[in-house]
């Protein structure tokens, strides 16, 4: 099989691309991203691709046995209408051309954050509705891209069209690029230890789901292989809360009101002090929690690391400043966290 991976260079595509190196199924990976890697697993190759720009993915795409889209950009959360072009309509060109390179199966990295706002305490499942938190740019663009897919599978049932759509996933070598995407060049990361953690605040709406990239990446390579179709809820247990994470930090929880953290968040955001914005706060305290049965049943997943695990790896990631030799995952970028605040800390991509 050969397979193409739209965005191979970030959390998941990193994971998803090794995984695919080491299935025997698999005869060659050609990874797409803005920038080629350094990084060279066997049985894939690189293009330089920014689905942004309207490039020519028929070509790519020809011949392919499956199309995996991972594409994804975070930043620049000041300036919606750049992650739009890429997220939305980038997307949209990459459905496009797996139908016109007559590729039988593509496969969409949804999101937690599609899903309207539901219950933390009774999981739901595909069923619910994906109309996102409008105001939030990532849930919106997460979305508005589902009702993409819709009418894509309306147009084109020739395509075999699978969507994941996962908690929040994280890796040892996401780590830093996450803090850069999240948090802002002013964590202390070498500080993100239980013993220096003293307090963990409890905020009405507090309580999501974790996962690990490589179990992400174990899930999109069966249903690349699998016969399914429709859409598949991916996390791992337990679900994370206050509690959890006091016990994961040894450290106290305290009751605390949203609405003074949603200000302090707001006004650091306005002041280019972390990339984060408010909105995508409001979406997390309302995103539902997921059922994943249907992932268990049909797809014959489940994830081999605990939440516990997954943030343990993460933390310690975090602390040892780890990454990858490509792009996103670069542990360093250039000018270190000058660097990041040179960039106006989301403002640009």
């Amino acid at each position: 099989m050969r397979i193409v991976v739209v965005g191979a260079t970030g959390n998941v595509g990193t994971s998803l691309v090794r995984a695919l190196a080491e299935d025997g199924r698999v005869a060659s990976v050609l990874g797409l991203a803005r920038r080629i890697p350094e990084w060279r697993p066997p049985k894939a190759t690189w293009e330089s691709v920014d689905v942004g720009q309207k490039p020519d993915l028929v070509r790519l795409f020809h011949g392919a046995d499956a199309v995996v889209h991972l594409a994804w950009l975070f930043q620049p959360t000041h300036d919606p209408e750049v992650t739009w072009n890429t997220n939305a309509l980038g997307s949209g060109r990459v459905f496009e051309a797996v139908a016109e390179a007559n590729v039988p199966v593509l496969v969409y990295a949804s999101s937690v954050g599609a899903y309207s706002p539901g219950s933390k305490h009774c999981p739901v499942d595909e069923s619910w509705p994906t109309r996102g938190w409008p105001g939030a740019a990532y849930s919106r663009e997460k979305a508005h891209v589902e009702r993409m897919l819709d009418s894509f599978e309306r147009e084109h049932t020739e395509v075999r069209v699978v969507r994941m759509r996962p908690g929040f996933i994280f890796k040892r070598e996401s780590a830093t690029e996450q803090r850069r995407l999240f948090a802002g060049p002013l964590l202390p990361a070498r500080l993100v230890r239980p013993s220096l953690i003293p307090l963990v605040p409890r905020l009405r709406g507090l309580r999501f789901q974790v996962l690990h990239s490589d179990d992400a990446a174990e899930a999109y390579r069966l249903a690349i292989h699998e016969p399914v179709n429709g859409a598949f809820n991916l996390a791992s247990e337990p679900e994370v809360d206050a509690e959890f994470l006091g016990a994961l930090l040894n450290a106290r929880i305290s009751d605390l009101s949203v609405r003074p953290v949603r200000a302090a968040l707001a006004a650091a955001w306005r002041l280019h002090l972390v990339p984060a914005s408010p909105h995508l706060f409001d979406a997390v305290l309302r995103l539902p929690v997921m059922d994943t049965t249907r992932a268990e049943v049909v797809l014959g997943w489940r994830p081999r690391h605990t939440a516990d695990d997954v943030l343990a790896e993460f933390l310690a990631g975090l602390r040892e400043r780890a990454g990858m030799p490509t792009g996103p995952l670069q542990p360093r970028i250039p000018g270190g966290r000058w660097g990041e605040v040179s960039t106006g800390v989301g403002q640009k991509p």
